[in-house]
C-alpha cells in the first residue's frame, strides 16, 4: 500500500500558515494550503502549493477539503491545524457569542479536522497531526482569558490524542511559539468587541492591554526575543522529518523565557509580575497610581 504524505494546512493566507506551506512545498512535500477564501492563497499557489477553500467553523467545508485530498492521495498524511486568532478583552466584557466564536475556530475546528482525517491515517498506518498551540497554552496574560483557554484545551486534547493514536503509527505534535511578528498583535487588539453595558468599566484596563500587546511585539524588551513566521515553519519541518518527534516544540526565546518563568513562579509571584505591565481593574475612585501597578 502506498502511504500518502499529502499535507493539509489551515489558515495559509498569511503568517505562520503561509510560511509553513511555502517551506514544505520547497522541500518537496505535496501541500494543500487552505483558507476561508481561496482567492487569498495566490502567494502559496505561486510557491508550488495546491489550494483549497476551507472554513474551520463549517463542517461541510472541512469535509469537502479532506475528501478532495483523500480522493487524490488516499489519505491526508499530515494535518497542520494552524488557523486561529486571539479574542482580547476582560473576562466580563467579552460577549458570549464572541467566546463561542473563539472556541469554534481555535478548538472545535481542529477537533473536527482531526476526526475527519484519522480513519484514513489509521488505515494506512502512518500520519502526523501538528497542532499550533502557543506559549499561551502554558501561561495566561490578563485580557486573554478565552484565547488562553482555547490553547490550554488544545494542549490537553493533543496529550490525550498522542497516547491514543500512537499504536496506529500516528504522531501528534504541539508547536508552542512565543511572540511572532506576523500581524497577530494588531488582530488581537482589533478583536476587542465588547459588551456596551460593562465595557466602560474596564476602559483603562483595555487600553493597557492594547498597549502592552503592541509593545511586546514591536518596541518593548520582549520584542527582541520574538521571531518570524519562518522560524515556526522550520520547526514544523523538523518535527515532520524527525524519526521520533517530540511531543512539544517551543519556538523563540520569548517562549522559552516566559514559559520557564511561569513554571517556576508561584501564582502569587506570577500575578505580581503581571501587575508590572497591567493595571488591576477596580472602581475608578480606587485607581490610584499605586493600585494601577
Amino acid at each position: 500500500m502506498t502511504i500518502s504524505r499529502a499535507v493539509l494546512i489551515t489558515g495559509c493566507s498569511s503568517g505562520i500558515g503561509q510560511a509553513t506551506a511555502t517551506k514544505l512545498a520547497a522541500e518537496g512535500w505535496t501541500v494543500y494550503a487552505t483558507a476561508r477564501k481561496q482567492a487569498d492563497l495566490a502567494a502559496v499557489e505561486a510557491a508550488g502549493c495546491r489550494t483549497l477553500a476551507l472554513d474551520v467553523t463549517n463542517l461541510a467545508s472541512m469535509t469537502a477539503a479532506v475528501r478532495t485530498i483523500e480522493k487524490n492521495h488516499g489519505a491526508v498524511g499530515v494535518l497542520i491545524n494552524n488557523a486561529g486568532y486571539s479574542q482580547t478583552g476582560a473576562f466580563e466584557a467579552v460577549p458570549i457569542e464572541r467566546v463561542r466564536s473563539q472556541f469554534e475556530t481555535n478548538v472545535f475546528g481542529p477537533v473536527q479536522l482531526a476526526q475527519l482525517v484519522l480513519p484514513a491515517m489509521r488505515a494506512q498506518g502512518w500520519g502526523k497531526i501538528v497542532n499550533l498551540s502557543s506559549m499561551g497554552g502554558k501561561l495566561v496574560f490578563p485580557g486573554g482569558a478565552y484565547y488562553h483557554a482555547t490553547k490550554h484545551a488544545l494542549e490537553a486534547m493533543s496529550d490525550a490524542l498522542r497516547f491514543e493514536v500512537r499504536g496506529f503509527g500516528i504522531d501528534v505534535v504541539l508547536i508552542e511559539p512565543g511572540l511572532i511578528k506576523s500581524g497577530f498583535s494588531d488582530a488581537a487588539v482589533s478583536s476587542m468587541q465588547l459588551r456596551p453595558d460593562v465595557g466602560l468599566t474596564y476602559h483603562q484596563f483595555h487600553a493597557a492591554v492594547a498597549k502592552a500587546t503592541k509593545d511586546s511585539y514591536e518596541t518593548g524588551p520582549l520584542a527582541r526575543l520574538s521571531g518570524k513566521p519562518d522560524d515556526v515553519a522550520k520547526v514544523i519541518l523538523r518535527a515532520l522529518t524527525a524519526r521520533r518527534p517530540k511531543a512539544r516544540y517551543r519556538v523563540t526565546l520569548s517562549a522559552t523565557m516566559l514559559m520557564g518563568q511561569r513554571r517556576w513562579s508561584s501564582d502569587r509571584m506570577w500575578d505580581w509580575f503581571l501587575r508590572m505591565s497591567f493595571p488591576t481593574p477596580a472602581p475608578v475612585k480606587q485607581l490610584t497610581p499605586a493600585a494601577a501597578r
